[in-house]
């Protein structure tokens, strides 16, 4: 029970940590006149990316690779199943042209790619697979080419979520920082921590609790951020969010992940990947049926309804 209500504090202090990581260095690159749309694609990206790095980084060192793996597939498949489908239901979700001829199509790329280079067995005839340091330095490669086309969009139009930085003094700013980072560690570990034990008490694959609950537990961020911009009718920012997120946690979460501890890749990991790709395209395919370039309410029921199935889906097939 001690594990347990450790997890649930800890994703409390994984998201808060975050949070309090994103103000603090916001007012201490606003108190340094840094220009608010680069703390948006620099510190406010990055800061809400922290609890699956945090999260990664713990498994992979800790040799919990199938979390690390897992959690960023199964919040990649939250984000468009769940998240999109959640806010698309709220009220239909208009993208940018940008969006949808750019963005989309380079996550489904990152999709494609991590299924390709994890497999070696079958593409390399190798005795064994992983998302290897090369690997990693390949995705980081393309998420640098990911934040040349960001920062270079901004340059012709407002294509990113403009956020209201806080102005704290330069002394509470770095407390912030200070309690943010610490937050996130230990949260982090003992989000982790709970997986295992979580997975050994279920008898179940670590795999399916980072599929599940620990990627349900990290998009959390992601779910306020596109269900409150749906709500207040920026739906171009719900979307924005959530693709982008998707090449962040590939690229920058994947990357950094298998550059610290190449990440072994199990074959029964593969029906999961798939499934990242099939929702990629149908995301891009929604863009051009019905209201051109947006995700209609019929087509956020869908996807909530897909998310349920894969979820059952799998705790069938990974729970035997």
């Amino acid at each position: 029970m001690i594990t347990y209500l450790l997890f649930i504090v800890g994703i409390i202090f994984l998201l808060k940590g975050g949070d309090m990581l994103v103000d603090g260095s916001s007012s201490i690159a606003k108190n340094k006149n840094i220009s608010p749309i680069v703390i948006g694609l620099t510190i406010v990206a990055f800061g809400t990316s922290a609890p699956e790095l945090v999260v990664n980084l713990i498994a992979a060192s800790g040799g919990n690779t199938e979390i690390a793996i897992g959690n960023v597939l199964g919040s990649n498949i939250a984000n468009i199943l769940l998240i999109l489908g959640i806010a698309a239901s709220i009220y239909p979700i208009s993208a940018k042209k940008n969006t949808v001829l750019k963005e989309i199509p380079f996550s489904l790329l990152a999709a494609v790619l991590v299924a390709v280079t994890a497999n070696d067995i079958w593409i390399d005839g190798q005795s064994d697979s992983a998302i290897s340091r090369i690997d990693g330095i390949v995705y980081l490669l393309f998420f640098t080419i990911f934040l040349y086309y960001i920062f270079g969009i901004t340059e012709s139009e407002k294509d990113i979520l403009e956020t209201e930085t806080p102005g704290f003094s330069n002394y509470r700013s770095i407390v912030y920082v200070v309690l943010g980072i610490a937050g996130m560690f230990f949260g982090g570990k003992w989000v982790v921590d709970g997986a295992v034990k979580m997975a050994e008490a279920f008898q179940v694959s670590q795999s399916l609790i980072g599929l599940t609950v620990v990627a349900i537990s990290t998009s959390l961020p992601e779910l306020a951020t596109s269900t409150i911009a749906a709500y207040k009718r920026q739906t171009d920012i719900a979307i924005g969010n959530v693709v982008g997120s998707n090449i962040f946690n590939v690229f920058w979460i994947l990357g950094l992940s298998s550059l610290f501890k190449p990440l072994p890749f199990k074959a029964t990991d593969n029906p999961d990947i798939l499934v990242t790709i099939f929702s990629s395209l149908l995301l891009l395919w929604f863009m051009f049926t019905g209201k051109k370039h947006t995700l209609e309410r019929w087509q956020g029921y869908m996807l909530v309804l897909l998310y349920v199935a894969y979820l059952i889906f799998t705790i069938a097939t990974k729970s035997s």
